[in-house]
């Protein structure tokens, strides 16, 4: 084909381009494809009034009616060339022209970069067609537009063809009514449907969805085509796989087609987009809830310091997990028995399920058993989904509308002092961090009762005295009695801060390597040294695997004595007066199998002063090492660094440095004793 540069025929392409100059542009490229003339017009007045946002930008044409010196007549076709097109700026463009430019011939849309929003702008300004210059054969398809010399209103055809080429995802034409002119599926979803984009073409909304969500929408379609606008709407439509859920965007046209207005309906599938929000949703409830539960978690634990009784601890915490509103119900049961449980306080309004709780015998372990024997948190989330649950309680949860509950065991170290039961109203309220929550709540509460349990021993003016007499044992007190016919006796007991059990025992009848020999070989020690030897008895330090002065100590009880003669122990401790004997006769016998409580006895501790307590360790000392001790306090020799030594000590007191260091060492032994040897003297020392 050959070129014409300057014709002035009715053969004239205009182009409205934005030359960047750094590419071949379009119109160089159509006047070596065609021999129609082929003239440039500038669009930087058409983009300016875009920019600005005139309502009602200058024409674009000569004042004598010609578009870059074509006049109307001369007009072929139209093609609009803009490097960075937006939807406004080609909708503002066809309002510019005058109409006598683009009633009769053929206008191509031609963006640099093609997009979804102006393919379907476009189609809503009545283009006859849409070519993105980035196709590899752009120019043969805007000469066949231009050579087919179709009439300026649009057909069903170019609708589709834009529609079939240039629209991702799924798009259709729906007229006023809601009828299907066109349709288009995207290759990767026309499997889904059970209708094919030809068999949609003449059906209508109801036809597709359900009748309220057909009504939707009609109803957006009403919007569009009344306000001129692009709605956006969500929705849900049935496919092979189940629902999925769509995002639609509905762009008027400006033409009618048979006499009625209509839309071009963008469909994008959203489904997993939706879902990912839903599970961030999900996410941000859940960590939403899960603040509220620390939240209440911290609140129980500062409410726990300051409580005074166990049973203080326990209506504090039910009463403020009921109060969060989280949980419809909560309880606290202890175990009486091997099997036995009783119930000690509640809160909430799960009356029925509660009732039926303290009422029914059922012949398979439950949750609160579960949490008892191992120890371990037991939840379940969907109760009323549950096989586990005995009829009864079934039939009473679905009464208070009970959806989850968590059964958590009141633990300190080897000590389970009960379980705690918290029922909700919500599906999956307990997740696994809820859970290591409630864990920690258990284990809190384990603490508190056993630090208050201590106190009141600690401060109670009358205590009650259990004598237990054991009748053997697997520890190595009882069998170095058996063995070598000797005498142990406990010193002291405790925890340090690796949370290890120390023992330290007195051994009566039997020298210390002997004594050591033997602990070291007991499976029950797991470390031992000699710490006195002499005189037939020593003393050794046991670091031990079990031990059941712990498990007294736990259950709130003091070791006054523990001594083993014969293959026969006897165990004194001191609890408060409110104290559950057989708890801790039971915790006992857990240990030791054989155990026996053979006298109770109610005591009032003597009231000490403080200054009683001074002038009795003042009477325990001599002269020399109250003096040695009060030159050693004042001269600053325990102060760090030290203020004076060793030496300067004894230089005051003119002695040698060994002689003040004894003098010291005694002093200090005997005020220790004060406070740490109930018969005032220490291990090693005679009588």
């Amino acid at each position: 084909m050959t070129q014409k540069e300057n014709g002035s025929g009715a053969d004239t392409v205009v182009v409205v381009t934005a030359d960047s100059g750094t590419d071949r542009s379009l119109c160089e490229q159509l006047r070596e494809a065609t021999d129609l003339t082929v003239r440039a017009v500038e669009a930087a007045a058409v983009e300016m009034a875009a920019e600005e946002g005139s309502d009602h930008p200058e024409p674009a044409a000569d004042t004598d009616a010609t578009l870059g010196g074509v006049a109307p007549r001369e007009l072929t076709a139209l093609v609009l060339e803009l490097e960075h097109s937006r939807p406004d700026t080609i909708e503002q463009f066809f309002e510019s022209i005058d109409t006598e430019f683009v009633e009769d011939v053929p206008t191509v849309v031609a963006p640099w970069e093609g997009s979804e929003e102006l393919a379907a702008t476009a189609v809503r300004t009545a283009a006859d067609d849409y070519v993105p210059i980035q196709r590899d054969d752009a120019v043969d398809r805007i000469l066949e537009s231009i050579e087919s010399g179709t009439d300026r209103a649009p057909s069903n055809a170019e609708y589709h063809r834009i529609i079939a080429d240039e629209l991702p995802d799924e798009a259709f034409v729906i007229d006023e009514d809601g009828v299907y002119l066109e349709a288009k599926m995207s290759p990767d979803s026309v499997s889904l449907y059970t209708v094919s984009a030809e068999e949609l073409v003449g059906s209508r909304l109801t036809d597709a969805f359900p009748a309220e969500v057909a009504d939707r929408l009609q109803r957006c379609i009403g919007r569009a085509i009344e306000t001129d606008e692009v709605q956006t709407i969500e929705y849900s439509g049935s496919t092979v796989e189940g629902s999925r859920r769509f995002e639609g965007r509905v762009v008027p046209i400006d033409e009618r087609i048979d006499g009625k207005r209509a839309v071009v309906w963008l469909a994008r599938d959203i489904t997993e987009r939706a879902r990912r929000e839903q599970q961030l949703r999900s996410q941000r409830a859940e960590l939403e809830t899960l603040n509220r539960i620390n939240a209440v978690v911290r609140q129980v634990i500062e409410t726990l310091v300051e409580a005074s009784t166990r049973k203080t601890i326990e209506r504090a915490v039910c009463e403020q997990l009921v109060d969060s509103e989280l949980y419809c119900c909560s309880w606290i049961v202890e175990r009486t028995g091997e099997d036995d449980f009783t119930y000690r306080i509640g809160a909430g309004e799960a009356d029925t399920y509660l009732e039926r709780v303290r009422e029914i015998d059922v012949d398979r372990e439950r949750p609160v058993e579960r949490a008892a024997r191992t120890g371990e948190v037991q939840a379940t989330n969907h109760v009323l989904e549950s096989n586990d649950l005995p009829e009864p309680l079934a039939e009473a949860a679905h009464e208070d509308e009970i959806r989850a509950g968590i059964s958590v065991p009141i633990v300190y170290e080897d000590v389970t002092y009960g379980v705690l039961s918290v029922l909700a109203g919500r599906e999956d309220a307990f997740s696994d961090s809820e859970q290591a929550g409630f864990e920690l709540l258990g284990e809190t509460m384990g603490f508190a009762i056993m630090a208050v349990r201590n106190r009141q021993l600690l401060f109670s003016d009358s205590v009650v005295e259990l004598e237990f007499q054991i009748d053997g044992g697997d520890s190595f007190s009882f069998d170095l009695s058996n063995e070598y016919d000797c005498t142990t006796s406990l010193e002291w007991a405790g925890t340090g801060t690796d949370g290890r059990t120390y023992q330290f025992v007195t051994v009566e009848g039997l020298d210390g390597e002997t004594a050591l020999a033997e602990a070291k070989r007991h499976d029950s020690i797991e470390e031992c040294r000699l710490i006195y030897s002499g005189n037939g008895s020593c003393t050794l330090e046991f670091r031990l695997t079990e031990s059941g002065v712990r498990t007294l100590a736990n259950h709130g009880a003091t070791i006054r004595d523990v001594t083993v003669t014969d293959g026969v122990g006897t165990c004194l401790v001191e609890v408060p007066r409110n104290a559950d004997v057989r708890e801790i006769a039971e915790a006992l016998s857990i240990v030791y199998e054989n155990t026996e409580l053979v006298a109770r006895r109610e005591i009032d501790r003597p009231v000490r002063t403080a200054a009683e307590r001074r002038d009795r360790i003042l009477d325990e000392l001599t002269q020399r090492q109250l003096t040695t001790l009060r030159l050693a306090y004042y001269g600053g020799f325990f102060d760090w660094p030290r203020e004076s030594t060793g030496e300067d000590i004894a230089e005051m007191m003119e002695v040698s440095p060994p002689t003040m260091h004894q003098h010291l060492r005694k002093a200090l032994k005997t005020v220790l004793g004060e406070f740490f040897e109930e018969r005032g003297r220490s291990p090693g020392e005679s009588e």
